[in-house]
């Protein structure tokens, strides 16, 4: 695989931007983007067990999805409290993702600014928390709404991995869903290319994120994120801004994403295995050609 470096910024103008990232869709990372929010040193987990501490949040272990598991199902439930007690004691592979924290304390959307500046058409009802304890793993996948994320990590390290849509084949995306059959974990180390040969060819994107950046990955990008350390982060979205892309987002969260749960349901074990297959066949295809 050809990884190479996000560009990394301190500040960016808006026209810059544009021309240089949005625009081309080249992920970025700005470092300044957070500087004087209020939340880069209010927000701990002292702060979030005082104000959400009793919620009951969805959280995910590092197992891939199985046959009968349907899109985005929780692994188990905790009281939110506990989780950060637990990932603050010691290494725990369990995450927490689209936690709209917002919705049960919303005076803390106050803690940060909008990125109105450098784009339009973000979504303000949708802010939404994801938090990990160090060796969890969110595997390879790409955002079924299409929207541009603007990803600040809070607390901790996290390794991410991008690639572009079009490079779906290369890494062996399951038909109907948003999902890689290639396991990309300790990606870093080494890849399984006997078994994918065609991530070989893929090409993609790497940093680490520290506390206070800002990542800007383009809508449709593929994403592999590891917590080199307990942490959280806060996503910002915004929808495409052309009616092509809100098209493609929304047969994204209808139509795909609901018969990939329907075939879930009526035939598990036979769609799970066919997805699979379907990968390969298409990789091997893009090899041939």
């Amino acid at each position: 695989m050809n990884i190479v470096a996000i560009d990394r910024v301190d500040e960016i103008a808006p026209d810059a931007f544009r021309q240089q990232y949005y625009e081309p869709r080249k992920p970025l990372v700005i470092t300044g983007l957070s500087r004087q929010w209020p939340a880069r040193e209010k927000w701990t987990w002292e702060h979030f067990k005082s104000i959400v501490g009793d919620q009951t949040v969805g959280v995910y272990n590092n197992e891939r999805a199985g046959a009968g598991t349907p899109v985005n199902g929780a692994d188990n439930y905790i009281r939110f409290g506990d989780y950060l007690d637990m990932i603050q004691q010691g290494p725990v592979t369990l995450r927490i993702f689209l936690f709209n924290i917002f919705r049960y304390a919303p005076d803390i959307v106050q803690d940060f600014t909008w990125p109105d500046h450098l784009v339009k058409g973000l979504l303000r009802k949708y802010p939404m928390l994801f938090v990990g304890g160090a060796g969890s793993v969110a595997h390879m996948h790409y955002d079924i709404d299409l929207s541009h994320i603007f990803h600040t990590q809070f607390l901790g390290r996290k390794r991410v991995l991008l690639l572009e849509n079009n490079q779906s084949p290369y890494i062996y995306r399951m038909p109907f869903t948003v999902e890689s059959a290639a396991s990309f974990v300790d990606w870093h180390k080494a890849l399984d290319t006997e078994q994918f040969p065609a991530l070989k060819y893929a090409n993609g994107y790497t940093t680490i994120l520290h506390h206070g950046d800002t990542l800007f990955m383009p809508g449709g990008y593929w994403h592999h994120m590891e917590y080199m350390d307990s942490g959280f982060a806060m996503s910002l979205r915004a929808l495409d801004q052309r009616l092509s892309g809100k098209l493609n987002g929304l047969y994204h969260i209808v139509g795909l994403r609901g018969m990939n749960n329907l075939l879930i349901r009526l035939a598990p074990q036979w769609w799970y295995h066919y997805k699979r297959r379907m990968a390969h066949r298409n990789a091997q295809r893009v090899l041939r050609n």
